[in-house]
């Protein structure tokens, strides 16, 4: 592994090599560590025009994944934003961190053990030469304190928001939809945009790490009107729906999915909501993508431009009416497929991976196109590999968690789902891509679901105690059984 040369030996370096006749510049820029530029988005799934989606006007998302790989079937590792980015900024499962719900971003490090032994991503690059800086949402609310550099910090709250609703008041969410505010200043994801566009401007001696959290399109959806006015919602294509699609669900799934909170996919039918829902997500990821190329352009426009590795990632994928509910928080694909993109200096372009990987991954991944050392006693594993040959074979499943000892494991063929009390489900991705079917009772399947079983975790630690989730009755209850 090569290990980041300070500046002042770099200067000495080119200019030797100056004299010596050699082009000491192009040497010195070879031997410079890559700057990494990081995006993250909140609660957005697939429907990125790069991705296939027929409706999406995500220009700067597309442009990006054409310009890098983009990892189809990328997979969360827990659907819901703070034990997902735990993960990612840890390199450990829920099942070994016990974080399964919403914890204080300062207490990530000291759930137990495990996450006391591995350092936190910035704090690793930093160890080892880089100058970190961030805004806006990376972990659950932004950063522990101290870990950044440089901090633009994070506005509470997923605002603004109308003085009333103006089309959903249900406790325990924040979702809504409809044009809001006036004007995209208003708009807390503009103002992050700006700070990194500003950091991208200025000079620095040493590699950078800088990373921006978007918010939208997380709830509530608004953005202002010529966001929505992008989209007519009489051409809007509606996601794939079967009414009957839970008949065959065992009781523990129901019981996880509960979701009074939520609108229902037949809420949205009976008052002529669903498209109105969709445009509002959809405008809501326009306006994102718009603030996205902000910053990428900036980039491009910078002195960086030709050595800055460029990762963007969403926490989870977010169900708009599959599975009969406007939701993520589940163990079915639209709740835990992520998008995934890796651009930038040595990155393969327009190239689609199919291959199930883990969103926890970045982590590992980005250490080793750095060419730093290996980070000891860490569960996700690079994908680096596949960045360097895209043509291999990645036979690897990979695994999703939500709450303790409730799990789903995915190959490119199947999904198995564990739970907790020994319920099962397993689809045919092949055949059944919306995930439609459980054959998890049919004994031809049984040998092929023991060979998945064997992927899951050994290890479910409990709750950590200061991570919670308290919109369900199921995950109040199995925390508090564990401490009985």
């Amino acid at each position: 592994m090569v290990k980041i040369i300070p500046t002042v030996v770099l200067v000495f370096i080119a200019s030797f090599l100056l004299v010596s006749g050699c082009d000491g510049l192009n040497a010195a820029k070879v031997d410079a560590p890559p700057n990494i530029l990081l995006i993250a988005v909140d609660d957005l799934n697939d429907f990125v025009g790069g991705m296939g989606h027929p409706d999406a006007i995500t220009p700067n998302l597309d442009s990006l994944i054409q310009q890098g790989v983009l990892f189809a079937n990328a997979q969360c590792q827990s659907p819901m934003c703070s034990p997902s980015r735990a993960a990612i900024m840890t390199g450990l499962r829920p099942s070994t961190t016990g974080i399964y719900g919403f914890l204080d971003d300062n207490l990530v490090q000291g759930t137990n053990e495990a996450t006391k032994k591995v350092p936190l991503m910035y704090a690793y690059f930093k160890e080892h030469g880089y100058h970190t800086m961030g805004v806006g949402k990376l972990f659950h609310f932004h950063a522990p304190e101290g870990l950044l550099e440089e901090s633009g910090g994070r506005e509470a709250g997923f605002g603004p928001a109308p003085p009333k609703r103006i089309h959903w008041d249900k406790k325990g969410t924040s979702t809504d939809w409809g044009p809001f505010p006036e004007r995209d200043e208003q708009m807390p994801d503009y103002r992050s945009a700006k700070w990194a566009v500003e950091r991208l401007q200025q000079e620095y001696e040493n590699p950078f790490f800088l990373s921006v959290g978007f918010l939208r399109p997380h709830v509530p959806w608004h953005v202002p009107q010529k966001w929505f006015d992008l989209y007519d919602t009489a051409s809007l294509s509606l996601p794939a729906y079967l009414p009957e699609d839970r008949e065959d669900l065992p009781p523990i799934a129901l019981e996880i999915d509960d979701l009074p909170m939520m609108p229902s996919t037949e809420w949205a039918i009976a008052n002529q909501q669903w498209k109105n829902i969709l445009q509002a997500y959809m405008a809501s990821v326009s306006f994102v993508d718009h603030y996205i190329g902000e910053v990428l352009s900036a980039l491009q426009n910078s002195p960086y431009a030709d050595n800055t590795l460029i990762v963007l990632w969403s926490d989870h994928g977010y169900r708009l009416g599959e599975k009969g509910t406007f939701a993520k928080v589940a163990l079915w694909n639209r709740a835990t497929h992520s998008p995934l993109v890796f651009s930038g200096v040595g990155i393969p372009k327009n190239v689609k991976l199919d291959w199930p990987v883990e969103l926890f991954s970045i982590y590992p991944t980005l250490v080793e196109l750095s060419e730093l050392p290996e980070v000891p006693d860490m569960e996700a594993e690079s994908i680096a590999p596949l960045l360097k040959n895209p043509k291999m074979s990645w036979e690897k499943p990979a695994l999703t968690t939500w709450a303790r000892n409730n799990h789903a494991v995915v190959t490119k063929e199947y999904r198995y789902i564990h739970y907790e009390d020994g319920s099962e489900e397993f689809y045919l991705l092949s055949e059944d891509p919306h995930e439609w079917y459980n054959r998890a009772k049919l004994p031809e399947y049984r040998e092929r679901m023991d060979e998945l079983k064997q992927y899951l975790p050994q290890t479910n630690v409990k709750w950590a105690a200061a991570s919670k989730y308290d919109n369900n009755d199921y995950f109040v209850k199995q925390k508090r059984e564990q401490s009985e």
